[in-house]
């Protein structure tokens, strides 16, 4: 008998530790597969704090300084940084539209806008059925023209909420109607969807938590999914389908929520997006600095 148990009590002790190796052969770090050669190098500073990093048509990377009120472009064929807008509205979230327009979640002015390449700047929403939004955050626009936005509050108590909390919309792509998709969320923040369109990522640091949903033909959102135990302030794809997420470090997640790579910044990242004229640049923006990476994959 307790030759049995303790072969019994052995057989159990190799299959857990089995399972760990299994676990952890899953969860092998994959950072040299995504990462090329090199470091995270500090392309500007002097910021107050720094977000919303979106890639235009030639690869270009612009950003928020949200508490600056600015608007800034990082040329990559000049290694140039100039700013492209004042008095943003706060801007923080940015996205470039099809036609080069620059979209913007505006924080302080609680609106989205889109600005076109020669400076007019339209307003696409700033409330939702009469009510004022809380502070438009994040962003992303569907092969279609269609806009996901997330609605949260940070700062601003002088400012009463008139929304019944903290939910994602979608304004439609004749930017006629905003409709409010996901309204179960603790805290919604950071936005991506994968380029085909189907697929939306949803971060809720709020409860710590990233979910996926499917997306239909109307632009609502069915089939969530949790996609991965942490928040995140922003987010970008690769072309693998790996999604990248912002807390102290850049956290990696294989297309079935497994972490695969620990990117670490001298400052902690806000937001993530590829850009260069190959899609193969990582650029960061984190707090007082902005940053940029090689990579050995594609951005979507």
């Amino acid at each position: 008998m307790i030759w049995r148990s303790i072969s019994a009590r052995s057989f159990a002790v190799m299959a857990a530790l089995n399972a760990v190796l299994a676990v952890t052969a899953v969860c092998a770090d994959r950072t040299s597969e995504l990462v090329a050669p090199g470091e995270v190098r500090k392309l500007a500073g002097g910021f107050a704090f720094t977000e919303g990093p979106a890639r235009d048509k030639d690869g270009n990377a612009t950003f928020s300084d949200i508490p600056n009120n600015r608007v800034h472009k990082w040329d990559v064929k000049s290694g140039q940084l100039t700013t492209v807008r004042e008095n943003s509205g706060g801007a923080n979230g940015l996205f470039f539209d099809q036609q080069g327009n620059l979209v913007a979640c505006e924080g302080t002015s609680r609106q989205v806008t889109s600005t076109s390449p020669d400076g007019k700047t339209t307003v696409l929403a700033d409330t939702y059925q009469g009510k004022k939004l809380n502070s438009p955050n994040d962003l992303w626009i569907d092969p279609r023209g269609g806009i996901y936005f997330t609605d949260p509050r940070y700062g601003r108590p002088e400012d009463p909420l008139e929304q019944d909390g903290f939910h994602v919309y979608y304004i439609s792509p004749d930017r006629k109607s905003v409709v409010r998709v996901v309204s179960d969320l603790v805290k919604p923040n950071g936005v991506i969807g994968t380029s085909d369109g189907k697929s939306l990522y949803v971060a809720d640091p709020g409860a710590n938590k990233t979910y996926v949903y499917r997306i239909q033909p109307d632009g609502s959102l069915t089939d969530r999914k949790l996609f991965c135990e942490s928040g995140s302030d922003g987010m970008t794809l690769d072309e693998q389908g790996n999604v990248y997420l912002t807390a102290k470090s850049v956290l990696v997640y294989s297309p079935s929520g497994e972490m695969i790579a620990t990117i670490k910044v001298p400052e902690s990242p806000a937001n993530v997006c590829f850009g260069g004229p190959d899609r193969k640049t990582l650029f960061i923006t984190a707090r007082t600095g902005f940053y940029s990476l090689d990579m050995q994959v594609k951005g979507q």
